[in-house]
């Protein structure tokens, strides 16, 4: 019985070894594999291009949209492009209708917090939280055609109590306190709800403002003029000081040239994987 007891012993911490190697090997591997991936420039290249695409919102899953970005994403991304020797700046290239304020205020902050030079660049699109994160970058260039602008706040939502009354359908409202289910759209909105939602949004709205005067170094006046919710063409939003010039990839090089103080063939995009990150 003590030679079966030793042997079983034996057994249990022999397989106790082997998958305590196996998990160090996996883990060795792991890491080898990740630092290979989230390199983003293999030497010839020296500007890291980010998209920043579709709805920004702050985590996958709080809405079924086929695009997202999120601020965890853009933060992997520029960790890695830091720590990449070779990268001197970022072109980030736009084309965003906007998404949650909090969500689009990091992704912004991470930009202006780098010492990497962040050049934007608009695609068709950059409104509301997408023309926050656009205002954040060193230089921003948008198209003629650009879509641009559209600072302020959303809270609108469809009400339903009239479709539920024809339908026979009664909301039942049970809440621990009055505002508890403030903006249901099954019952209709009271006037003292109404004043409390867009006192609120001009908080917000304000905090927007005040982002985009300290971005783009702009007069409160005339960002106060421009907050009302409308977007407008590149070439507009250059005259009214929106952007700071108008084109694509070929201004973005100029600019980086001029920023580092490099001629423009000096200027290499690292361009964007799709797997190097879930965007």
């Amino acid at each position: 019985m003590q030679k079966s007891f030793f042997r079983e012993t034996a057994g249990v911490v022999m397989r106790a070894f082997i998958v305590l190697v196996t998990i160090v090997i996996s883990i060795v591997s792991i890491t080898t594999l990740y630092e290979v991936e989230s390199k983003v420039s293999d030497g010839s290249c020296n500007i890291a291009v980010l998209p920043i695409e579709g709805v920004i919102l702050p985590f996958h899953g709080l809405i079924d949209y086929e695009m997202i970005t999120t601020p965890e994403a853009v933060e992997t991304f520029m960790t890695a492009v830091e720590e990449d020797e070779n990268i001197r700046g970022v072109l980030v290239e736009i084309n965003s209708p906007g998404g949650t304020p909090v969500a689009s205020a990091r992704i912004a902050e991470r930009f202006r917090d780098t010492s990497l030079p962040v050049v934007g660049l608009i695609g068709d699109l950059a409104a509301s939280g997408g023309y926050m994160v656009a205002a954040a970058s060193d230089y921003l260039i948008a198209s003629p055609m650009s879509d641009v602008g559209s600072i302020g706040v959303n809270m609108s939502y469809v009400e339903e109590s009239k479709k539920n009354e024809d339908e026979g359908l009664t909301y039942v409202q049970l809440t621990s306190g009055k505002f508890k289910d403030i903006g249901n759209p099954n019952r209709p909105i009271t006037e003292e709800e109404r004043a409390l939602l867009e006192a609120d949004l001009q908080l917000v709205h304000d905090e927007f403002v005040n982002l985009v005067i300290n971005y783009r170094d702009m007069d409160r006046t005339v960002v106060e003029g421009l907050a009302d919710g409308s977007s407008m063409p590149g070439i507009r939003a250059l005259e009214v000081g929106l952007v700071d010039g108008l084109g694509g990839r070929a201004q973005a090089r100029d600019a980086f040239a001029t920023i580092l103080e490099t001629d423009a063939v000096a200027i290499q995009f690292c361009e964007y994987h799709r797997g190097f990150l879930s965007l």
